[in-house]
């Protein structure tokens, strides 16, 4: 099994390096020592983490954010991030990590990339077009659940998948997986994607706040 949540973050990790903690990232105002900060509290820090799903709590995850980078390095973090998460946690398992954390790496690592570095686009092995497809099949109806008024269908290379139910419009977005996972991701002005439809639902499904 090809462990391709595991080799994406060594690559963002060779990239947080790259760049330094002060490069922009595509995730608001946020540096890339912030993202970095912000993964390293996502998998380690239960307590901390709990602002990232409720917001009335997102003081406490910017604090343990905060507290990470006053009292530690730049290389020491990304070399933390390296190594995983800690023995306790669930993704440690190969196949929990494949399904938590290849969608994260890869969304996160294209963050960093697309909002600063003015390099091309990244050419991605089969393989990991393959599983990026598959976590995307299984994610679309959580990812494009705001739709109102229209019906999505995701159309890349090798599948179709139609998200909703009704009479409302079709509005296709062709893309590879990647690229539709960033779109869903509120990754819109980024995302390499072509949405087929009529005028007005292609502009509800463009303009939808996407995202988790």
């Amino acid at each position: 099994m090809i462990r391709h949540a595991s080799i994406e973050r060594a690559a963002l990790c060779d990239t947080f390096l790259e760049v330094g903690p002060d490069a922009p990232t595509l995730c608001g105002g946020w540096t890339s020592g912030d993202l970095l900060a912000h993964l390293l509290v996502r998998e380690g820090r239960p307590d901390g983490a709990a602002g990232i799903l409720v917001p009335a709590l997102a003081g406490r995850t910017e604090r343990a954010m905060a507290r990470l980078r006053e009292e530690h390095d730049h290389a020491s973090l990304v070399e933390r991030l390296r190594q995983g998460p800690p023995v306790w946690h669930p993704t440690r398992v190969p196949a929990v990590d494949e399904k938590a954390n290849l969608v994260e790496m890869f969304v996160h690592h294209e963050d960093v990339l697309r909002a600063g570095l003015g390099a091309p686009r990244r050419s991605l092995s089969a393989a990991l077009v393959s599983a990026l497809g598959d976590r995307l099949e299984a994610m679309a109806p959580l990812l494009f659940r705001r739709t109102r008024g229209a019906r999505v269908e995701l159309v890349t290379a090798k599948r179709r998948t139609r998200i909703g139910s009704g009479d409302g419009p079709v509005v296709q977005i062709h893309g590879r997986p990647g690229e539709i996972l960033l779109f869903g991701f509120g990754r819109r002005d980024v995302a390499e994607v072509e949405l087929i439809g009529p005028p007005e639902a292609v502009e509800t499904v463009r303009t939808t706040d996407y995202g988790l």
